[in-house]
């Protein structure tokens, strides 16, 4: 088994943490938030003070923090992974972030003789906790080859779609078709409650079709039920989509639907939402048609 450092144990780190120790990895663990890297330790881990005492410790150092600036704190800053990794050390950074700084952070490291994987991920909490994550990985095959083992702990599906960066791309593309679910599935439950139909029937008749998705079997019935508990918040998509459209705009893509959900989303985030679940952009259509989504007693 390896010797891993994991720094960001957030409401998707810790739980892909947590299956690493379950696999027998040996695990240094680092987070700003002590209460969370105590549950870790308390699970099996070793902490550590800061990014760079974790760096030390370990040859295979994997990063998952909120946003670009996180990561670029985190690995390239004061304290940060490249002051304490050694030649040789592989670092994943696991977040989701701007494909250019995925390779900005890459670059700085091969001065360092660092290599770098990004392998950020897809499935929100339900699936960090079982180990069922998408992981899209950006970087050298080797590189990937040499990180498999270790994120097949954490996900069902692990691909590399091609050099650094590719991995954030990837994501990105996921993010915006999420996003663009949620919002159709959003109307198509506002418009069946508003026309009288039970909307949970519609779901079951429409869910084995054409149109039913993982998107859909997900948060259907979280419109259903009225529970916007984050397993993905609101906040956090529109983050990602802000790094679509920054993606886009520097290859000269426009993305003219993302801008339209990054825009609900930012309606539902000035209502008090931002921490919601995205499947809460069914609250923007029902505002809309003053009508509410659940399901019949």
């Amino acid at each position: 088994m390896a010797k891993v450092g994991f720094i960001g144990l957030g409401i998707m780190g810790k739980p892909m943490a947590k299956n690493l120790l379950k696999a027998k990895h040996e695990l240094v663990v680092y987070d700003i938030v002590k209460a969370a890297q105590d549950e870790v330790v308390a699970a099996g881990a070793k902490g550590a003070d800061c990014a760079k005492a974790v760096a030390e410790q370990c040859p295979i150092i994997i990063t998952i923090v909120p946003n670009s600036p996180h990561v670029k704190a985190a690995v390239l800053g004061p304290k940060g992974v490249i002051e304490g990794a050694k030649a040789g050390s592989l670092v994943v950074d696991m977040s989701s972030i701007d494909p250019t700084v995925s390779k900005e952070v890459g670059a700085e490291l091969a001065k360092k003789n660092i290599r770098f994987v990004d392998a950020p991920v897809s499935g929100g909490e339900p699936k960090a906790i079982d180990g069922t994550l998408s992981i899209m990985c950006g970087g050298k095959k080797a590189d990937f080859d040499e990180a498999l083992p270790i994120l097949k702990c954490m996900g069902a599906s692990v691909v590399l779609c091609g050099d650094i960066g590719a991995g954030n791309v990837t994501k990105l593309a996921n993010q915006i078709v999420v996003a663009l679910n949620i919002a159709a599935l959003s109307e198509a439950m506002v418009l069946a409650t508003k026309a009288g139909v039970d909307p949970q029937l519609v779901f079951d008749a429409i869910k084995g079709g054409l149109a039913g998705s993982t998107v859909m079997n997900a948060k259907a019935p979280m419109m259903l039920d009225r529970n916007i508990k984050p397993g993905f918040r609101i906040n956090l998509h529109i983050k990602d989509l802000d790094n679509a459209m920054a993606a886009g705009h520097a290859v000269g893509v426009p993305l003219p639907l993302t801008g339209q959900a990054r825009e609900i989303m930012e309606a539902l985030k000035v209502d008090g939402m931002g921490d919601a679940d995205h499947s809460a952009i069914v609250r923007f259509y029902e505002k809309l048609a003053k009508t509410e989504v659940k399901k019949k007693s």
